[in-house]
């Protein structure tokens, strides 16, 4: 990403990538190779593109090459929301915390495109509002292509019951003030099954977004 205003807005980022990829007989989605980088080092790269800092994922170590900080929930598996309070409980990453923090899931072929448009519709936002997140072509929030203010999305998270294990990221985000914004299919379409897989590897060879998955009847 280019162009950023150096008095502009500051950002962090958490990448959710500890899921049970139970749709993907329980793969590691994260580390799906398309077009040649795999999902999680272009949600890095996409973080690392806004200069966003922190940039924590929230998996067991996936990849020791990447200069993030891990960071896992214990137990695993506890969903999304517990994988944000966990990075959270990092305190010592937060001491200076930005303005702003990513939340992306770590399956979104075209994430670095989708924190673009993120990073530039934030700044348009009016002063009471505590995040911005896209909403897909049937207008349905997604949650995990957002950013939000990192004071109170730090506080949802610390008044979140059992650590956030297995809650809803809409419990997360009912007290706040977010902004749902229309998206290109491409910015939202994410990999959940193996055809999901298929579609992005194919659209990555051609160097085209890859399109949205159909809804099942």
């Amino acid at each position: 990403m280019s162009g950023l205003d150096p008095g502009g807005p500051t950002f962090g980022a958490i990448l959710l990538a500890g899921g049970r990829a139970t749709r993907v007989d329980g793969a590691v989605k994260p580390l799906f190779d398309v077009g040649g980088r795999t999902l999680l080092s272009r949600a890095v790269d996409a973080a690392r593109a806004a200069q966003a800092h922190p940039l924590v994922v929230a998996a067991p170590v996936l990849d020791e090459s990447l200069e993030v900080e891990w960071v896992a929930d214990d137990p695993p598996f506890g969903g999304p929301v517990a994988g944000i309070v966990a990075a959270f409980g990092r305190s010592d990453l937060w001491e200076r915390a930005p303005e702003w923090t990513f939340v992306l899931a770590c399956d979104l072929p075209q994430v670095g495109a989708a924190v673009e448009r993120l990073a530039s519709d934030v700044v348009l936002l009016p002063a009471d509002t505590e995040g911005l997140c896209l909403a897909d072509a049937s207008s349905r929030p997604q949650w995990l292509t957002g950013v939000y203010r990192t004071r109170a999305l730090r506080e949802a998270a610390r008044a979140m019951p059992h650590a956030g294990r297995h809650a809803p990221v809409r419990e997360l985000l009912a007290d706040l003030a977010v902004a749902v914004v229309a998206a290109s299919d491409d910015l939202t379409a994410d990999v959940d099954t193996w055809e999901d897989l298929h579609r992005a590897r194919e659209a990555a060879a051609r160097g085209t977004p890859p399109p949205a998955a159909e809804e099942e009847s």
